[in-house]
């Protein structure tokens, strides 16, 4: 009898051990690699409604994109880093005047430019920012040299541009950053606050006016690169008519940036008050984490949730350490690229 005892107890101790273990909530969470290299950007989000938009303009918008994510690509195809193809892509879309960054910032209530940009490294969690500057060509430049050249983290208005020309980086005349177009829409939230003070008397009229009509046009964005780093950068003008040096979220790591090899890169736009007060880029990287979330999960979350009950307008990109990407916003569109280890392109610009 005990021999058929233990016969039968060794057979049910053998059977269990074959089972399958349940997977640990990280396990679950955790997909395999699905790109050996990406890179995502954006270009703003905002309301950008088709009927908004020529077919020129819209044709405009998705070649700079296009052209911007390529650069990137390359570099990163080529077995460039994560940094350079950040810097890179992001210098495109600076030089060009439809977005608001470098040559087509938006301008403040005084009739000038101030420039903000930040940059993040995976793989050290270093970090390089700066913020309103005025005569330096490339923000973003100026932010990767604060990380690589200083003790630092954030620079910010003449000292950033005394730190800029000790290195070397272009300086130009603030003129550079005039254009036409965002001159004219500063002109018209002005001749829209001086209507609604005369008329109504609201002493924070001006401030009402400003956050109703203020363009979101920041850009960014982040790679993984073949050595498995990630980099994560963004660079813009403001908020139109934005006064007594206000600055946003793009050059708050955690806010507007975030880079963290362990989870994921994030890349901000949108309202930039209620970005810092969420700590939205940040956030997606913690329920990664600490929460065991996907990336797809945690931007969702984040974005259409925790961001839009604050009040708060705008989206992010987003690229995992597995190279899976997330484009996620709660505004009508937002100008956006991506391409894989595959040369699979994707430019888009309205809520698909």
């Amino acid at each position: 009898m005990k021999n058929a005892f233990f016969i039968i107890l060794l057979v049910l101790i053998s059977v269990g051990c074959k089972q399958e273990t349940v997977p640990s909530s990280e396990e679950k969470n955790t997909t395999k690699q699905q790109h050996e290299f990406a890179i995502i950007i954006h270009g703003g989000a905002g309301t950008i409604l088709k009927k908004n938009l020529s077919d020129e303009k819209e044709a405009a918008y998705k070649a700079k994109l296009e052209e911007a994510v390529k650069v990137g690509h390359t570099i990163l195809k080529n077995g460039g880093t994560s940094q350079e193809a950040v810097m890179k892509t992001i210098q495109i879309m600076e030089e060009s005047p439809l977005f608001n960054a470098g040559k087509g910032a938006v301008f403040t209530h005084e009739e000038t430019n101030e420039l903000d940009a930040s940059f993040m490294d995976g793989k050290t969690l270093n970090a390089g920012a700066v913020a309103g500057v005025t005569n330096v060509k490339s923000p973003i430049e100026l932010a990767i040299k604060v990380m690589t050249d200083s003790d630092h983290v954030m620079l910010s208005g003449k000292g950033a541009s005394i730190f800029a020309k000790e290195k070397g980086l272009e300086i130009v005349d603030p003129s550079y950053f005039y254009t036409e177009k965002r001159f004219q829409s500063l002109q018209r939230i002005k001749n829209k606050t001086k209507t609604e003070l005369d008329h109504n008397d609201k002493k924070a009229a001006f401030y009402d006016a400003d956050i109703k009509n203020a363009k979101f046009g920041t850009v960014g964005c982040v790679a993984l690169d073949k050595n498995g780093n990630i980099a994560a950068g963004t660079s813009t003008g403001g908020m139109t008519n934005k006064r007594w040096g206000r600055i946003g979220d793009a050059p708050i790591i955690g806010a507007g940036t975030y880079a963290n090899n362990k989870t994921c890169g994030v890349s901000s736009t949108g309202w930039g008050e209620y970005f810092i007060r969420g700590m939205v880029a940040y956030d997606i990287s913690a329920q990664m984490e600490y929460q065991n979330k996907s990336l797809k999960e945690a931007t969702t979350d984040v974005i259409k949730n925790k961001l839009t009950k604050l009040g708060g307008t705008g989206g992010v990109i987003a690229l995992d350490k597995n190279g899976n990407m997330s484009f996620e916003f709660n505004t009508a569109g937002m100008y956006r690229a991506s391409m894989n280890d595959k040369d699979e392109l994707v430019v888009k610009i309205y809520k698909e």
